[in-house]
């Protein structure tokens, strides 16, 4: 008996709740978004953070929540908790985030200790101690992970002299930081001015706009974002070869360009990526997973910062198999960047693309996050809708030309991690190189 699988059903339209804006006094924006499916409430609070102190800022992520004048760290937790969720802080290049999630019924609490601490961290000195005793721990665990020296050798080769350059400290500017360095960096760079503020969930809107002015609208707003400057061109140069002696695999890391989210060229190009290298029907993985085995997971994707976009491309080789990867590599991207897709193949990451967006938005979280990445980039979730619509009526011709003006191998910088004496004989024939000690 033969069975026939049934075609995809056409892609549905987003179906986007409803948002509320408003901006208090101060300069914060409130984005309140209605989704009555169940009682929780979702926050996302988005402050510019770019050019802060690497070291202090990646401390005071891990310390925001470590007390202030009225309340311990352990009193804040419990409070909560007592709503039915948490809090907690990470930082990059780009911002401060500060997450988690309650019940709405806690919200006015939530927010009160949001409040606390927005307006008067405290970090006391032996928490900052013991928080930055485990992150230099979990730095000096990161610095001997191979996917973490490539990504360092890759922003190196891509971003010279731009903020974005250093992303992680080292763990001794780690372990230098104290208190009084924190509560410096909080009162400079953790102020409304800018930040944006999200909330999910079954809410009133009125309701909670007057609950944040009630507790957010006395947070000061002085304070002025740090602009970052514009990412340097890539320029291709030979092929980096950051070294590793004894490994038995190699990172192989490509960059190329890309464009930001409201470019018109961007739902195009995401097709493309993912033709060629975005998801597991790509190219790339058909080639060098299922038919050479060359690697268990190679994966390309587009990165936004607020600074500018590329197209990065990952995957993790054997050794003895380096240079044939990424001659695969390069051909593929040749391949894609010089012939159009086929219809099907096009057709089919669409269908991807369209049904991942679906899923981005099928829970509060999901919906908390892209409006606050969105936000980040002065986009509202409203674009969620005309990007899809992009990616529904992108053609094969809008797909190609894309991928030419992006994809093609000869604007790629790329940079392999492994043992540079076995590996640069293969490599050498098929482009310069230059070595490094990663």
């Amino acid at each position: 008996m033969t069975l026939t699988v049934p075609a995809l059903a056409p892609p549905r339209p987003l179906s986007l709740p409803e948002t509320t804006e408003h901006q208090l006094a101060n300069g914060l924006t409130v984005l309140v978004i209605r989704r009555a499916t169940v009682p929780l409430v979702e926050l996302r609070l988005r402050v510019p953070f770019g050019r802060a102190p690497l070291a202090p800022a990646s401390v005071l992520s891990h310390t925001l929540f470590s007390g202030t004048a009225s309340m311990s760290n352990v009193e804040i937790a419990a409070e909560l908790q007592a709503r039915g969720g948490a809090l907690g802080a990470s930082v990059d290049p780009d911002r401060l985030l500060v997450s988690g999630n309650g019940l709405v019924s806690g919200l006015d609490r939530i927010l009160e200790i949001l409040a606390d601490v927005l307006t008067g961290a405290s970090y006391p000195q032996q928490e900052v101690v013991t928080e930055r005793e485990r992150l230099a721990d979990r730095i000096h665990v990161a610095r001997r992970q191979p996917s973490h020296l490539a990504r360092v050798a890759l922003l190196r080769r891509i971003y010279p002299g731009h903020p974005y350059e250093r992303q992680t400290p080292a763990p001794e500017e780690v372990l230098a930081v104290d208190h009084d360095v924190l509560r410096a960096l909080h009162a400079e760079r953790v102020h409304p001015a800018g930040a944006t503020l999200v909330l999910v969930g079954d809410l009133d809107p009125d309701a909670t706009i007057a609950s944040v002015e009630a507790h957010l609208g006395g947070w000061d707003g002085r304070a002025e974002p740090a602009d970052l400057p514009p990412l340097p061109e890539l320029t291709p140069g030979p092929l980096l070869i950051a070294d590793r002696p004894d490994s038995v695999q190699s990172s192989l890391r490509l960059a190329l360009p890309a464009v930001p989210r409201n470019h018109p060229d961007h739902a195009p190009l995401q097709l493309a990526n993912l033709v060629f290298g975005g998801y597991f029907s790509s190219r790339w993985v058909e080639n060098i997973r299922e038919d050479k085995g060359y690697t268990y997971g190679p994966h390309s994707t587009i990165e936004h910062s607020i600074a500018g976009s590329r197209v990065i491309l990952s995957a993790e080789v054997a050794t003895e198999v380096t240079a044939p990867a990424l001659l695969e590599t390069v051909y593929e991207l040749g391949r894609i960047a010089s012939a159009p897709p086929a219809e099907a193949e096009l057709e089919q990451a669409r269908q991807y693309a369209l049904g991942t967006l679906q899923l981005h938005i099928a829970t509060q979280s999901g919906i908390a996050g892209l409006a606050s990445a969105y936000a980040g980039f002065g986009l509202r979730l409203r674009h969620l809708a005309e990007y899809s619509e992009a990616l529904a009526s992108a053609t094969v011709a809008d797909v190609a030309e894309a991928a030419a003006r992006y994809l093609a191998p000869a604007r790629a910088v790329t940079v392999v991690l492994g043992d540079a004496e076995r590996i640069e004989p293969g490599l050498a024939t098929l482009a310069p190189v230059v070595r490094e000690q990663p």
